[in-house]
């Protein structure tokens, strides 16, 4: 295993009073992301919604649209937490698992050729492809090529899959001009789902998808969602749409590659794309 490289990821360690805490600014095609490191003592004062909320505003903290704590596991070479910028625990995220991967290996965490960490929905694999991560997500469930949900002028039809976390997926004549806090925010909330859903718009880009993404938990557009990915890419087969792999233009620009496999029981999607380390920072009046 190749061992890190010390100057560009060591995040500085605590000092005396709580201060000097180290983080990672992570990118995701656009999602973005701060990671604490969990082998450090004290991390869990950063874990409450309060602390959670301050580290993602755009004007007070970091900025971000979740957190991350990479952490060892007993079994696996490492283990995520994964929290949305409201401060709730979310169960995947596709993007920061991406994310997580590459930190891990350049941590010397894990070997680049095949890995397994642990997330809240279970065990993922994956690997480093040339600078991109891939991973095999947990297996697709609840897929409904047609919700119950009544389409919209401009909306040509609305599926729904669970990838780890529930998604609502809306073919439309042009994502680009969709209304999206508006329309995103009531498909979110939709009183046919149990939990709510994060709400991925797409349309056709040529041989691409664009999509874009209403993410609970942000309550707003992010640039990008790795389970959004897969799940438009699930559905966009089970409408005879598109035949994987899928690729999916993200708000970003950045592009997420989704392929599918099937077995008798499950339908099992592997998302590919960024995983960028943009700067190791400091913690200090916080």
């Amino acid at each position: 295993m190749v061992a890190p490289d010390e100057p560009l990821l060591a995040a500085p360690r605590p000092r005396p009073g709580g201060a000097g805490r180290g983080f990672w600014k992570m990118s995701g095609s656009g999602n973005d992301f701060v990671f604490l490191d969990g082998r450090v003592p004290g991390v869990g004062a950063f874990e409450t919604p309060e602390a959670i909320g301050r580290l993602c505003s755009r004007t007070e903290g970091v900025g971000a649209d979740g957190v991350v704590v990479i952490a060892q596991h007993p079994v696996e070479p490492f283990s995520i937490r994964y929290f949305n910028r409201d401060g709730s625990r979310g169960e995947l995220c596709g993007n920061a698992s991406l994310c997580s991967s590459r930190l891990a290996v350049m941590l010397g965490l894990a070997d680049p050729a095949a890995f397994r960490f642990c997330t809240d929905v279970g065990t993922i694999a994956g690997r480093i492809v040339g600078n991109e991560a891939e991973l095999d997500l947990p297996a697709a469930h609840g897929l409904q090529p047609d919700a119950d949900i009544l389409a919209e002028a401009g909306e040509r039809r609305i599926g729904f899959v669970d990838t780890g976390v529930p998604h609502l997926v809306v073919l439309t004549d042009d994502a680009n001009s969709i209304d999206l806090m508006r329309r995103g925010a009531a498909l979110r909330r939709h009183k046919s789902l149990t939990a709510g859903a994060n709400v991925n718009f797409i349309s056709p880009a040529g041989a691409r998808w664009r999509m874009r993404t209403y993410e609970r938990g942000v309550e707003g557009e992010t640039l990008a969602c790795g389970t959004g990915a897969a799940a438009s890419a699930i559905v966009l087969e089970a409408w005879g749409l598109a035949k994987p792999p899928v690729e999916l233009l993200t708000t970003s620009g950045k592009l997420l590659t989704v392929s599918v496999t099937h077995d008798d029981k499950a339908i099992h999607p592997s998302l590919r794309g960024e995983g960028r380390l943009v700067y190791a920072g400091e913690l200090v009046e916080f």
